[in-house]
């Protein structure tokens, strides 16, 4: 007589046959998924360099805030490009992305300006910085939804910010913690504040930098021409940075007033030609 008893035993551990004793792996979805490491780290230090410049303007340190919003922009243009070169991109760091700039790009420039001389202004000062930040929020959404990141509509947040930050890096760069101006210099400030942050909701067009491509060629000159570009940062750095990103945001309206009179031009034409 056959002894069924260690079988039945064996069934009952699951371990009838050969498949059902084989280690079970949990379905795709129960597994937990990892995030790219290099890519959100980077990122989380541009997120830490935002966050020490609200700490350095709540203590008075205002030329340490403005240079650690530009380090803030340096990082966030790496963490993109080594995303893409090493093709580490996802949908977890494109929104921890936003999360850093919204906290580097928009909170921190606008407590700068505040701390530094709008809170002169009382009410009217945090009503400017209200409306730079909510900007900066709405420029990042409005980003979030745009599939073609071929040009930029709107100024992007980490040159509004350089607005902020190179202005007051400028005037500080002898006194770190001197107070900016107050009464009529003050409300001009303010006036600029707001207008910089509705650059960012316009429909200007802008110049992406993202239609770089490090890996292709270029003529020679190009890097005489960066060589050239970063001696003269090194000359006068926050004058120099603060150049640049004003003729950049200059670019959109340019750029826009050219193409309307070109076009006006060409309709001009256009109609003269229809009446010979």
């Amino acid at each position: 007589m056959v002894d069924k008893e260690p079988a039945k035993l064996h069934a009952l551990k699951g371990g009838a046959g050969q498949e059902d004793a084989a280690p079970r792996e949990d379905p795709p979805a129960a597994r937990s998924r990892g995030i790219f490491l290099l890519p959100n780290l980077i990122t989380s230090g541009a997120l830490f360099s935002g966050f020490y410049a609200i700490v350095a303007s709540m203590n008075g340190n205002f030329e340490a805030a403005a240079m650690a919003l530009f380090a803030a922009m340096i990082l966030d243009a790496a963490d993109g490009r080594v995303a893409r070169l090493t093709r580490t991109e996802s949908a977890f760091g494109a929104q921890y992305d936003s999360l850093s700039d919204m906290v580097a790009f928009g909170v921190a420039p606008a407590l700068l300006v505040f701390a530094w001389s709008l809170q002169s202004l009382g009410q009217a000062g945090w009503v400017a910085t209200f409306i730079y930040m909510a900007c900066a929020a709405l420029r990042l959404a409005r980003f979030n939804m745009q599939d073609d990141h071929a040009v930029f509509v709107g100024l992007a947040s980490p040159a509004a910010a350089a607005l902020l930050a190179g202005l007051v890096w400028t005037f500080t760069e002898n006194a770190p913690r001197a107070a900016g101006p107050d009464g009529l210099g003050a409300a001009a400030l303010a006036i600029y504040t707001a207008g910089v942050g509705l650059l960012m909701v316009s429909p200007l067009r802008y110049w992406s930098p993202k239609t770089i491509r490090l890996a292709g060629r270029v003529p020679f000159f190009t890097l005489v021409a960066i060589v050239l570009a970063y001696a003269g940062v090194m000359l006068d750095p926050p004058r120099m940075l603060l150049g640049g990103v004003v003729i950049y945001a200059a670019s959109g309206p340019v750029m826009y007033f050219l193409q309307r009179a070109r076009r006006r031009r060409a309709a001009a034409e256009k109609k003269n030609a229809e009446t010979r």
